[in-house]
């Protein structure tokens, strides 16, 4: 299994504690969001990693060499970070995955055993839902059926149809990166829709309602979590080292 971490992005949201630091760098606590993602995978079995970077990659790689060489990483640059969304990152990593997929954006601060969660899962393809808090129009909101299988994701997802938030880490299938692939190269190259976030081509799979590539909800909302977008988020992150 491999692992993506998509850290490209500028983080126009946390400036200025962004300008001169990507936001995968930035402490919590006595360790920077990066090094907790990383040790969280690693302490759950994976040790290969693929890394598409952009806005002041040389820090993350530089970092990276000092305090995980002994790991396996391919470094990926998304060279147009600015003009472009996770999606056009995602799809980056194409022809460098060999089977089964962790996904990850790279400013989460969680709980390991939330990746665990999703390894040991029933599901060959599955996604992290917190389902207690408040929703809002902002959050990536998921609905299910009654065996969980997902049905909706995205920003536009009614919150009254809404089961939880989408935390950003999903466990996907070679059958379904297989379809998910074709889907980003049609928008891509042939539509030049660079700007999207990657759950509208999850959507897209979930829409074609073939078996092996249902995609299910995994409810991880017993352990800690923050997706860290704004000045907020990061001093809420401070108190709920995990």
């Amino acid at each position: 299994m491999q692992a993506v971490i998509l850290a490209a992005g500028v983080s126009k949201r946390l400036r200025p504690l962004t300008d001169t630091i990507p936001k995968c760098l930035l402490n919590i606590g006595d360790k920077n969001l990066l090094h907790r993602t990383i040790e969280n995978i690693v302490s759950n079995g994976i040790n290969n990693f693929i890394l598409v970077t952009g806005y002041r990659e040389n820090m993350i790689k530089d970092y990276i060499a000092k305090n995980f060489s002994g790991l396996n990483f391919t470094f990926l640059t998304n060279h147009d970070f600015e003009n472009n969304n996770n999606s056009y990152s995602l799809w980056m990593t194409k022809d460098f995955i060999k089977d089964r997929m962790l996904l990850l954006d790279s400013d989460i601060l969680f709980d390991k055993k939330i990746v665990g969660k999703l390894i040991n899962s029933i599901h060959d393809n599955c996604i992290a839902v917190n389902v207690n808090g408040e929703l809002d129009e902002e959050q990536i909101k998921v609905s299910i059926d009654e065996y969980d299988h997902i049905l909706e994701i995205g920003k536009e997802v009614l919150i009254e149809n809404a089961v939880g938030e989408s935390i950003g880490i999903e466990l996907f299938s070679k059958n379904f990166l297989d379809e998910l692939f074709v889907i980003l190269d049609r928008k891509i190259l042939n539509e030049n829709n660079v700007n999207e976030f990657y759950e509208a081509s999850f959507q897209e799979v979930i829409d074609k309602k073939e078996e092996k590539t249902f995609l299910y909800s995994v409810d991880i909302s017993r352990y800690k979590c923050i997706e860290i977008d704004t000045a907020d988020d990061y001093n809420n992150a401070q108190n709920i080292i995990v």
